[in-house]
């Protein structure tokens, strides 16, 4: 088992498909399956299902890819460790569009002051970065709704404050009646679920319609141009100029972010800095009895 063997294991559990993982590797097809042959039959178990959609982990290559994201991970640290001009250890950690727009990267910015570690940022819907997590594409994520705690474990939260955003009267002199509900198109934000529970339910909201985007930028323009109303972090809605146009009323919930982590997985020695880092930044530890 060599450690090339590995990574290309690593590639497929990762993209559930071998062309992907060829596509990823620079591979031809048919070498990535030779290799994946290889270890299974070194192994003496199938590591993967194959269906008509691609692959996907049986319970003895689930258990392989703990091992292997801890062989790969303690590779990069001993050459880290040898020889820290030349070598970065890397910490990959996802977060939905709406964090990655103004909270995430002030925490990352300010924790790569102290420490020498490459960051890679994964923005993703929630669903997707779930996914991410399971299969070791990341180390760990930030959540803004609800997440599997039969897989994942949190290790820190804060509340994020919650704004509703909406063009003023007068703005706009073709304004669409009692304004639409623009949401984002993930059916898991939350954002759009909070929009929806204040709004919704109110006897004024008959007449709404509902407008789905696909980006927080596309959502900001919507509400800037007078097409409706929407819920946004109250980061995203304070630090924005271009939001001055706009009227902003403050939710009294906020909203419970979690940085959390799969469940029974060893910890990098990037993740474990970057923990502390969260402890030391006023984040409040979480106990997973009281995980949602």
């Amino acid at each position: 088992m060599e450690s090339q063997d590995l990574r290309i294991f690593k590639a497929v559990a990762e993209l559930q498909s071998i062309s992907k993982a060829a596509d990823r590797l620079d591979y031809v097809q048919s070498n990535i399956s030779q290799r994946i042959k290889n270890l299974e039959d070194e192994l003496g178990v199938p590591l993967f299902s194959r269906n008509n959609r691609g692959v996907t982990l049986t319970g003895e290559g689930s258990r392989l890819l703990d091992y292997t994201d801890q062989i790969l991970g303690l590779m990069e640290e001993a050459r880290s460790s040898v020889n820290p001009a030349k070598w970065k250890t890397t910490l990959a950690i996802g977060a939905p569009q709406t964090l990655s727009a103004v909270r995430i990267p002030r925490l990352l910015s300010s924790f790569l002051q102290d420490n020498r570690i490459d960051i890679r940022l994964k923005t993703d819907r929630a669903e997707r970065l779930q996914e991410m997590l399971q299969y070791g594409e990341v180390e760990g994520i930030f959540v803004n709704g609800t997440f599997n705690n039969v897989l994942f474990t949190p290790v820190y939260a804060y509340d994020e404050r919650v704004v509703v955003i909406s063009p003023k009267p007068g703005e706009h002199s073709k304004e669409l009646p009692g304004h639409q509900l623009i949401i984002n198109s993930d059916p898991n934000c939350v954002y759009r679920r909070k929009l929806l529970d204040v709004y919704m339910g109110k006897k004024e909201s008959i007449n709404r319609t509902v407008m789905e985007f696909d980006s927080l930028e596309a959502i900001l323009q919507a509400v800037k141009d007078g097409l409706g109303i929407s819920v946004i972090p109250a980061d995203v809605a304070y630090s924005r100029k271009e939001l001055q146009s706009v009227q902003m009323e403050e939710l009294p919930d906020p909203v419970r972010v979690s940085f959390i982590v799969k469940q029974g997985r060893k910890q990098s020695r990037p993740l474990k800095q970057f923990i502390r880092f969260l402890a030391d930044n006023g984040l409040q530890p979480v106990d997973s009895q009281l995980a949602p």
